[in-house]
């Protein structure tokens, strides 16, 4: 039996975690759980699968779902804050912590898994992009088992050699597929008018309203440009962007010897998450078999960075290092909530990153204390920026 511990599990990764596992009972039990204010989604998750510990993010809904578990003769403990959070995904009885808090509210639990030595599935995609060097060097000092969640590393780690995951053995480019978002096709000179509502309408994934934008602005994708940096070794310019509308083909890799190997699925995010919890082996997740004739023709295309320059912006941050990323990840968090707030336009958030990515960072990134310094600075300067900012 593998105990595993969910960082987010009311968000759509933490429930289709949950639904893997449900499907696995004599294989997988639920040790801890957290939710940062989604107190029905977790009391209903606590009493189903009864974990151990659950943590809230402040003290009033901690109360507030102690009360319910009590009443429902549930002994389960529950904890607030992040000092909490870092507990359960360090603690002994886990086996494996699946990383699934969304932005930079997810580094410190990420990390404290990978420093108690934990399989870490890893779907906070701001861990790697703010600390990338301080992550993975806790990875390999504690030993941690290191495994992506995110669609596209996933595939790019099932198409890598078992024994050679850092893209060295003969590869020439990591190919990450983007679906485009809800904007591919439109006027580019139209997007200032986009609604939160349009933004979050993606047209093949089910997923959060932060992320949903970051897909419409093709930001995530430049997020995920950077992790793969981290993840596989793979330089700037070794590491290709193609727009693939079907999200049938998740991500590719080159050799140099001309193969180009993929992995394809429907798109359905449990099928990385069983992979993940069941490394090396392969069990069922629930995930309907991929009709390749149904599917119809597959369609590849070069991302326009005229339409996209959030996905530009992301490149640039990674060639010219340090906390860059880690200014780019914060700028743009405030920028799109500023955006779902109906505070800027759709366009705004490109402009505030870009602004703040030119003025002088503060902190470094040889320490988690300098990171999230760094974070910090940026933060305060993107909000510098949106109080001038029009409606």
């Amino acid at each position: 039996m593998h105990r595993v511990t969910i960082l987010g599990a009311t968000g759509s990764i933490g429930e289709s975690t949950l639904d893997v596992v449900r499907r696995h009972p004599g294989r997988y039990s639920v040790h801890a759980l957290s939710a940062h204010r989604q107190v029905d989604k977790l009391a209903a998750q606590c009493l189903e699968f009864r974990p151990e510990r659950a943590v809230m993010g402040s003290a009033e809904a901690a109360r507030e779902l102690e009360g319910r578990l009590r009443a429902a003769g549930l002994k389960t403990v529950v904890e607030w804050g992040e000092s909490a959070l870092e507990s359960i995904a360090a603690d002994g009885p886990t086996d494996a912590v699946m990383a699934a808090i969304v932005g930079a509210a997810g580094l410190r639990p990420s990390l404290a898994a990978a420093r108690a030595g934990k399989r870490v599935l890893l779907a906070n995609k701001e861990a790697l992009v703010m600390s990338g060097a301080i992550f993975m060097d806790a990875v390999r000092e504690h030993r941690a088992t290191l495994l992506p969640i995110d669609s596209e590393h996933n595939a790019i780690f099932q198409c890598l050699p078992a024994d050679d995951p850092r893209c060295q053995g003969g590869v020439s480019r990591v190919l990450l597929t983007a679906s485009g978002g809800p904007f591919r096709t439109r006027d580019p000179h139209t997007l200032h008018d986009v609604t939160p509502d349009q933004a979050c309408a993606h047209p093949n994934w089910s997923m959060g309203r932060k992320i949903s934008v970051d897909s419409a602005t093709m930001m995530n994708k430049g997020l995920e440009v950077i992790e793969a940096h981290w993840l596989f070794g793979a330089p700037a310019d070794r590491i290709e962007v193609l727009i693939h509308p079907q999200s049938i083909v998740h991500s590719m890799v080159a050799y140099t010897d001309g193969s180009v190997l993929a992995q394809l699925g429907n798109p359905d995010m449990r099928t990385p998450i069983a992979y993940g919890l069941a490394y090396p082996e392969r069990i069922d997740s629930g995930v309907a078999p991929l009709d390749l004739v149904k599917a119809g023709s597959l369609v590849f295309e070069h991302p326009d960075f005229e339409r996209f320059p959030c996905l530009a912006l992301a490149f640039d941050a990674l060639r010219a290092e340090g906390v860059a990323p880690a200014v780019l990840n914060a700028a743009n968090e405030v920028a799109v909530e500023a955006f779902l707030q109906g505070a800027i336009r759709f366009t705004d958030i490109a402009h505030v990153v870009a602004r703040v990515l030119e003025l002088p960072a503060e902190g470094d990134a040889a320490s988690l204390e300098g990171v999230l310094a760094a974070d910090a600075g940026a933060r305060r300067q993107a909000h510098k920026l949106l109080g001038a900012q029009p409606a």
